[in-house]
């Protein structure tokens, strides 16, 4: 170092300078290395001298002062360049005079794209942020507050949008004016994100949670309103049995209770069709048995069915039916089946002395409608009806209302009115009967038809109206084929039957209802009776049970149907079971037999039944 120095001096001489001064290192007589700074002042070149003024400093203490400066800002730019956070430094105006390595990946600008540039030259705080950060940028401007630590959106350059948490400090002169602001950045996106997704998962398990909880009280209300509702009608069937056998009533109440055995009967019968229908829903095998009909006969059918019921609360049914308004694609039974439930609840719900409007009309309407409310069907406006059988845009409906002046709908029941197993009073203090599932089925039903229901209520004690929308079909009356009627006037005389039931109840109240049409029965319990019996007579008709021990319904037909003519393998055959599914019915026309019927049994449809049935075989 000293060589270099004096080289330096030889050159300043040869240059003709004056004055020179240079750091160098000098060893002491102990041998210590010491940094010095030299000072040499020479005379003018043109002048002759004898000598040089030279001053000697000792800087060590300022070189080791320096280099340790040196190494904590080295040390300090390695932490800063490989910091998780983003290090972000700002001048008193507020312009970047630092960005970190890691502020380059959080942001996507380099510095050269940044340094120098003012915090308002640089969009980069998200909108919805923006003043939020400004006014955290005010407080640092001016002392306000010495450090904040915030959170915002962040714009990047590729207009994507981060989550950062920023910690901001100040640095002060000794008048307290703003030097600069540190501003370490780390971005917590991902973090952000798990907290929006945990939230999320958070409500939907907390929703699904009320939704279980929701839904097991209501199954528990369900079971117990099933319960009482079975149970119900059993008092006064078995009540009136026992008495009518102990001999004692008079004539006169004989009568009374037969009627109330066999309306009890019925309502039981009811309820259990409805708990199958519903079973069909859930399991999505609900079918229709689709043809052109006017809606006026299911309901002209319905109304009579519940006339009674209307008349012993002195309930005035008013209709207003248009039957030039069209046919609809429809199933007369499933529909009759509508009217009826939503007739049965205007009468159940209104007042003695009150009224109910019946009204059918033709409205034109939304084609989403017809394909049962899909976005798709709506965005398509020429889709034709899936129940239309023609190509032209469905249009035109017809509409059923249904509306009474009774008890009303409350506002905050209005929403789950055609849900499964919803009442709106379901205590064991309520006023009404029933399941709960009518207005269930009635929505299925109508939607199965690609229509809809809907419900209109003032509120409690405003009554209710309810509307219901099928697409007309582009069929004319003439094509319509007419309902047929059940031939119940006929009788049985000199019929010869082969009935069989392994339930002695059963077998006993079917043959006395054959015997007094007229026919000749033979009752055994069991399908092996069934097989001897026809290798030593012959028979007009079978009727079996289905379920049977041993040899059930099916293989007994399936053996009847295997013997030759005048073994009786081409006997009538109808089958009497509980099991009444969509596929149970199918398995058992599948396995030979005409017809079928579901227990409990109504004495006019199976004289109905076995009547037709002989008169379509006769055509045949």
């Amino acid at each position: 170092e000293t060589l270099e120095m004096f080289v330096e001096e030889l050159v300043a001489l040869a240059e003709g300078r004056t004055f020179l001064q240079a750091e160098t290192v000098l060893r002491t007589l102990q041998g210590t290395r010491i940094n010095v700074l030299f000072t040499i002042t020479f005379p003018v070149a043109t002048e002759s001298f004898n000598c040089v003024l030279v001053s000697i400093t000792d800087i060590t203490h300022r070189k080791q002062a320096e280099q340790a400066l040196e190494d904590a800002l080295q040390r300090l730019t390695f932490h800063v360049e490989n910091s998780p956070l983003g290090v972000i430094e700002w001048d008193s105006e507020f312009r970047v005079s630092r960005w970190s390595t890691e502020a380059e990946r959080i942001f996507g600008w380099v510095a050269a794209d940044i340094v120098g540039k003012q915090f308002n030259e640089w969009n980069f705080v998200f909108e919805d942020d923006a003043s939020e950060v400004e006014s955290v940028v005010a407080q640092l401007s001016t002392g306000t507050v010495r450090r904040t630590v915030s959170s915002n959106r962040n714009y990047t350059k590729d207009g994507s949008i981060v989550y950062c948490t920023w910690h901001n400090s100040t640095l002060l002169d000794e008048s307290g004016r703003l030097v600069s602001v540190l501003s370490l950045v780390q971005d917590i996106t991902e973090r952000m994100q798990l907290e929006l997704e945990r939230d999320r998962l958070l409500k939907q398990e907390q929703s699904a949670r009320h939704q279980a909880e929701q839904a097991n009280r209501i199954k528990d209300e369900f079971l117990a309103v099933l319960s009482h509702e079975l149970r119900t009608p059993l008092n006064p069937i078995l009540g009136w049995a026992k008495l009518l056998q102990s001999g004692k009533p008079k004539p006169e109440k004989i009568q009374l209770g037969l009627s109330t055995i066999e309306r009890n009967a019925k309502l039981q019968a009811q309820l259990i069709d409805d708990l199958l229908d519903i079973s069909r829903i859930i399991r999505g095998k609900l079918t229709l048995d689709l043809s052109p009909i006017s809606l006026s006969v299911p309901i002209h059918a319905a109304i009579e069915t519940v006339r009674l019921s209307a008349e012993a609360k002195a309930i005035h049914i008013e209709t207003a039916l248009d039957a030039e308004i069209g046919l609809v694609m429809g199933d007369s039974g499933r529909l009759q089946q509508v009217v009826w439930n939503l007739l049965s609840n205007a009468i159940k719900f209104t007042p003695e002395g009150g009224r109910v409007q019946v009204r059918l009309e033709r409205v034109r309407g939304d084609r989403s409608l017809a394909v049962g409310h899909t976005p798709e069907a709506a965005s398509a406006p020429d889709s034709p009806s899936p129940n239309s059988h023609s190509p032209l845009p469905v249009t035109y409906y017809a509409q059923i209302t249904v509306a009474d002046n009774g008890k009303g709908i409350s506002p905050e029941f209005l929403p789950y009115v055609f849900e499964l197993f919803r009442q709106q009073d379901s205590s064991t203090t309520r006023q009404f009967g029933g399941l709960g599932l009518g207005l269930a089925i009635v929505r299925q039903v109508i939607e199965a038809h690609g229509g809809a229901v809907s419900v209109d209520s003032l509120g409690s004690g405003q009554g209710s109206t309810f509307t219901v929308k099928i697409p007309l079909a582009a069929v004319s009356a003439q094509t319509a084929p007419h309902a047929s009627q059940p031939n119940a006037s006929g009788n049985l005389d000199g019929m010869t039957i082969l009935l069989v039931d392994d339930e002695p109840d059963s077998l006993a109240l079917v043959a006395v209802l054959l015997e007094q049409e007229g026919g000749k029965v033979t009752a055994v319990t069991s399908g092996q009776a069934v097989l001897q019996a026809l290798a030593q007579s012959s028979f007009d008709l079978l009727i079996s049970d289905i379920g049977m021990p041993e040899m059930d319904g099916y293989e007994l037909i399936r053996q009847v149907r295997s013997r030759p003519s005048w073994e009786g393998g081409d006997i009538l055959a109808i089958a009497l079971t509980a099991y009444v599914s969509e596929t149970d019915q199918q398995k058992i026309l599948a396995a030979g037999y005409q017809q079928h019927l579901s227990k409990p049994l109504d004495p006019d449809i199976l004289i109905s039944a076995i009547t037709n049935l002989c008169v379509s075989s006769q055509q045949n």
